[in-house]
């Protein structure tokens, strides 16, 4: 048994029973009748709502995101290992869909577990291909295999910390709505997506960012530890910290809200996330290698990728050149983050303050557009670099009234 989202105890038995939404949907379509209005949400919710399994302390809801990777990718892939033109047709609208499905989501502020879903899952049935389509051949060495698992069993490490805290700020108590009596005109000038600064005397009482309690902002502040006020969380926002309209939650040093890991990657979390991009690319590459090494043998990884004669002689090997070629896309498009993760550390900019500038034309297009330049931040490429692998290690700062 369980309770449903209308608070009723309900049983897995008439999962497909009672679902009045389902059937007036039935008659009208019927019936050449339309939908009333917000019909087939409700019948999405009702769907979504009796997708359970058994438990022992109960039935347990399962997310719809969840589902589709698990059940669509190893269809589509032995779908297209049966021939090469299904191969390319699959392997060619598989990153649409993907994209699709990201902008309708980010289009409805949506969070979903999909990306991270597919993402985990092409990991483990790429690694269960290889190990029973490829290991078997009797090409690849016991050293190699054990290398690979060491950089996925790496990379997932990495992962579970980036999936951490990300340097959420702490909301207030009561999440009240402080005073501004004693502000001059238009000193707060801040919104949830904090593009502007708090200036002038400060005498009202605001929760730091950086520390739990309060704090008295000072009229001189310089130009680079400039706070700004949050609407939404109700609270005073230290430099370079940004509200997350996904997650409902400020961060400190908010780089971008990532689908992949569905986390804000922030100033607790962004090394480790570059870690495990990394781990990734290293593992992802070394994978492809091997297996090119094996269906192809006598050429090399660029040239097999391409041109691979007997990759469709037998079903095994079509599945493994099939699962190659969704590596390379996927390491493709995860190499083009990571470049410009890099470039933009090497900047000292983050990703939400490059589409800040760009929108305020503030800021300087580099490297034909593949990094912004602000200038605010930027002290050379090894100060940088400094700057960042020191990212958390500094403890946080204690509020002006916790120290009198």
């Amino acid at each position: 048994e369980y309770v449903d989202r209308r608070g009723r105890r309900n049983h897995l038995a008439a999962c497909c029973c009672d679902c009045e939404e389902l059937d007036d949907g039935c008659d009208r379509w019927l019936t050449c009748k339309s939908l009333p209005p917000g019909a087939l949400e409700r019948i999405a919710d009702t769907i979504a709502d009796r997708l359970r399994v058994p438990w022992f302390s109960g039935a347990v809801k399962i997310n719809v995101s969840l589902v589709p990777p698990l059940v669509l990718l190893p269809v589509f892939l032995h779908v297209a290992s049966l021939h090469f033109l299904l191969g390319l047709i699959i392997l060619t609208s598989l990153p649409v869909v993907v994209l699709w499905y990201y902008y309708l989501t980010h289009r409805r502020k949506e969070r979903t577990l999909f990306f991270l879903s597919l993402g985990l899952f092409s990991l483990g049935y790429m690694y269960y291909v290889f190990l029973r389509e490829v290991v078997p051949r009797g090409h690849v060495e016991y050293s190699q295999v054990v290398a690979l698992t060491c950089g996925l069993i790496l990379m997932l490490a990495a992962l579970s910390r980036a999936k951490k805290d990300p340097g959420y700020l702490p909301i207030p108590a009561g999440n009240e709505e402080p005073s501004h009596q004693g502000l001059p005109n238009k000193s707060v000038r801040g919104s949830s997506s904090g593009l502007h600064g708090i200036s002038g005397a400060a005498s009202s009482r605001a929760v730091n960012g950086e520390a739990k309690g309060y704090c008295r902002m000072s009229a001189e502040q310089p130009e680079g530890v400039k706070k700004d006020w949050c609407t939404k969380c109700q609270l005073v926002r230290p430099a370079r910290a940004g509200h997350c309209r996904l997650c409902g939650r400020c961060v400190r040093r908010l780089d971008h809200h990532c689908v992949w890991i569905n986390s804000c990657v922030g100033e607790q979390n962004h090394q480790a996330f570059i870690l495990a991009l990394s781990f990734f690319m290293l593992t992802s590459v070394y994978g492809i290698t091997l297996t090119l090494h094996t269906i192809c043998r006598g050429r090399t990884p660029f040239v097999a990728l391409f041109y691979c004669p007997g990759a469709y002689a037998d079903y095994s090997s079509a599945l493994s050149f099939t699962c190659v070629w969704y590596c390379a896309i996927v390491t493709a498009g995860m190499g083009y983050i990571l470049l410009i993760q890099l470039l933009n550390i090497s900047y000292n900019v983050t990703e939400r303050e490059a589409r800040l500038a760009l929108r305020d034309n503030t800021g300087r297009r580099l490297l034909g557009g593949l990094v912004i330049d602000t200038g605010q931040y930027n002290r050379g490429l090894l100060c940088n670099w400094g700057h960042f692998l020191s990212l958390g290690s500094s403890p946080p700062q204690r509020s002006a009234e916790g120290i009198v």
